[in-house]
């Protein structure tokens, strides 16, 4: 039994050996401090052995499974053994393969460029894989961002973020356009409530079969998605409707139409539980099990060449959650919030530092800006900014009146000096030429009907606090939108104390080795435990370390 004295007993319970530890040199030592030490070195194989009547840890040697006569003589009898575990075994390795990647850990993308050029290039060069946050920008900022990123990246793993817009429906299909004329071959679709055309003719943009009669759809996409009925729609083929409506355009022909119907929709599957910006507040230990299982039911009728794989993101912020998540069967983990943090993110120093100071408890539900009439809601940082209390009275007030004229002259005066700091007529003002470049028809909508004039207003305070946050405007700070999860309090409390509770120490490549590395040293503990161990304290945590000394643990 390992214990937390300095020298560790034998079990007390009968384990039997399961073969024997052949030392290369090194003798077995029975310190359990040691253990924590050794199972952090992930890359090396540790051996758990009787030492006469003690139980004790082999670095190296050899173990052998079974019984073995010439082992006797010069072994010591195993009663467990743990493999080197490196960050680069963790997920699936098809995932890996599929996207060129040495680790199965993605950052997902967060909007208006918070997950930026600099983000996406750090992970691609690094081995992982970065979608640019591609919603809320112009078509000339996204194009921008391409060229930029496929200049900078050549053939190393990027991806982009096609996010679903029910409000702007022309912007969504605008967007997906720019992908394809760009030769953009990855992107998260995200936020998705049912599949649109711009999203199926993106996925179906090139399919062809070979020689060999293997379907070949050149445009990936990974799906984010938090319901199961939206889950199921992309990991079936797209629609006969849609199929069809594209035939009929000429965009593919009836055979590629045909090819289509044995593929799915998505290649992979991210289950976001509990996280910041648009979520459902599911939680991870039951969704993601639920999305692996509907992908089997789906793939024992489909039986698609290569089943799609589900991955896991929201709460995913510490070696012991991404260990869970690769425990549970994730192909692979997507991080969010926590990479708003880093030095990389697209956001301002003064949003770095509110989400520092963030607990798990700082959140709150607010009403979303793109869906806003639809009573969609988004995750953001409550601690420090008063955004979802305005952003819920807006709403309010959406539901109570017909039209910006029927506001209360007390409630009116609260919004024009409070909210927008200028009369209501301003901010149409602003708001129409807002979509007389972007969407005129908006503007002939909002004249027809006062509710949607007034949604339009509401939405541009929405719109607006995010960039106010982005942009670090001092005198909106009160009002600044920061998306944010749970999970980044779980992160701010896993580094207090180290070197990354600095926020000007936190890269996303350094916080991403340091939650795969952890989760490594986290997944050796539990095969010890899961071989009848008792382990010290000291072995189910893993602290922050420079990328220095990480590098001598995988050795």
């Amino acid at each position: 039994m390992l214990t937390q004295s300095p020298t560790i007993s034998r079990t007390s319970h009968g384990q039997t050996a399961i073969g024997w530890w052949m030392p290369d040199g090194t003798p077995p030592v029975t310190d359990a401090a040691a253990l924590a030490e050794a199972l952090r070195h992930v890359g090396r194989p540790l051996a758990v052995v009787d030492l006469d009547g003690r139980t004790a840890i082999g670095y190296g040697g050899a173990a052998r499974i079974g019984t073995d006569p010439s082992a006797e003589r010069t072994g010591h009898p195993l009663m467990a053994y743990v493999p080197a575990i490196l960050p680069e075994h963790l997920g699936d390795s098809g995932f890996r393969k599929a996207h060129g990647l040495r680790y199965a850990y993605v950052a997902g993308a967060m909007a208006n460029g918070i997950t930026s050029e600099r983000m996406v290039e750090a992970m691609g060069r690094a081995g992982m894989l970065g979608f640019f946050g591609s919603a809320g920008l112009d078509p000339q900022r996204v194009t921008a961002a391409i060229v930029h990123i496929q200049e900078n990246l050549g053939e190393l793993p990027y991806g982009f973020n096609l996010i679903h817009s029910p409000s702007d429906p022309q912007l969504e299909s605008t967007i997906a356009d720019l992908y394809l004329q760009h030769g953009v071959r990855l992107i998260e679709a995200s936020a998705y409530l049912d599949l649109t055309l711009p999203l199926v003719r993106y996925r179906l943009a090139g399919i062809h079969a070979t020689p060999s009669g293997e379907i070949v759809a050149p445009n990936k996409i990974v799906a984010k998605v938090s319901r199961i009925e939206v889950a199921r729609k992309f990991l079936n083929p797209p629609p006969t409707a849609m199929l069809n409506a594209l035939v009929q355009s000429g965009f593919i022909t009836t055979q590629q139409a045909g090819w289509a119907e044995r593929i799915p929709m998505a290649d992979d599957l991210t289950a976001e539980a509990d996280s910041g910006g648009h979520t459902d507040n599911r939680p991870a230990l039951a969704l993601l099990p639920t999305m692996l299982a509907l992908r089997d039911e789906i793939q024992r009728t489909r039986n698609y060449a290569v089943p799609p794989r589900i991955g896991a993101a929201g709460g995913v912020a510490t070696p012991a959650s991404v260990a869970a998540a690769f425990a549970m069967g994730a192909a692979y983990v997507l991080t969010g919030t926590v990479n708003q943090a880093c030095l990389e993110s697209g956001t301002s120093p003064t949003v770095r530092e509110m989400l520092a100071q963030a607990g798990q408890a700082d959140v709150i539900m607010a009403p979303a800006a793109d869906m806003f009439e639809m009573g969609v809601k988004v995750q953001v940082l409550k601690w420090g900014t008063m955004f979802a209390i305005r952003a819920r009275k807006l709403y309010d007030l959406y539901r109570a009146f017909a039209g910006l004229e029927q506001i209360p002259v007390d409630q009116r005066t609260i919004l024009e000096r409070d909210f927008y700091r200028c009369t209501l007529e301003q901010v149409w003002e602003q708001t129409a030429r807002y979509f007389t470049e972007r969407d005129p028809g908006q503007i002939a909508r909002a004249q027809r009907d006062p509710k949607h004039k007034m949604a339009l207003v509401f939405r541009a305070y929405l719109g607006q606090s995010s960039r106010w946050a982005i942009n670090n405007e001092p005198s909106r700070k009160a009002d600044y939108q920061v998306w944010c999860g749970p999970a980044m309090g779980a992160f701010n409390e896993w580094t207090a104390g180290s070197f990354l509770a600095d926020v000007n120490r936190r890269d996303v490549v350094t916080v991403a080795m340091n939650l795969l590395v952890g989760a490594a040293a986290l997944s050796r503990s539990h095969w010890l435990r899961a071989q009848g161990v008792r382990l010290p304290a000291e072995t189910q945590t893993f602290r922050p370390r420079e990328l220095a000394e990480l590098d001598t643990l995988l050795q």
